[in-house]
């Protein structure tokens, strides 16, 4: 079992205050903005380490997926991009995420490869959170 632990903290207003995010081990210590999560503004969110936490997830489930049915992966890349907009009851909320699936598979058709994504998709621990969410994938083979 993997227990990990982060803090985020954040002081002053909401467009005009800033916060910081850290993980316990270290790798991510960084601070936010409204301008950050919201504007475009240089700097990481909070949807960020959600898109950095499907990709990763989503890489090494399918890698996963893909060795168990005896086609273990050469290469997979995954780009997701997360949507935050108005919820319509109110607030905001992550209302899409789409990954963009590139993989080196040798030696699987294209069809084991399709079942393999989708069994990815509704599998992987980190798309599990997001089950209300609208979860697209593109996945295509790289020969």
């Amino acid at each position: 079992m993997s227990v990990n632990h982060a803090t985020a903290s954040w002081e002053g207003d909401l467009k005009s205050g800033t916060g910081h995010i850290k993980t316990e081990r270290g790798s991510i210590d960084t601070p936010f903005t409204f301008g950050s999560r919201f504007e475009g503004s240089p700097g990481i969110g909070p949807e960020d380490l959600v898109a950095a936490a499907i990709s990763g997830c989503f890489s090494m489930a399918i890698s996963n997926e893909l060795a168990g049915q005896g086609t273990p992966v050469t290469r997979v890349d995954t780009r997701s991009t997360v949507t935050l907009g108005p919820d319509p009851a109110g607030g905001f909320h992550i209302s899409s995420i789409d990954l963009v699936v590139r993989a080196t598979v040798p030696g699987i058709s294209e069809e084991s490869f399709q079942k393999a994504t989708e069994a990815t998709r509704t599998g992987c621990p980190i798309a599990k959170l997001y089950a209300g969410t609208t979860l697209n994938v593109d996945a295509q083979l790289i020969s």
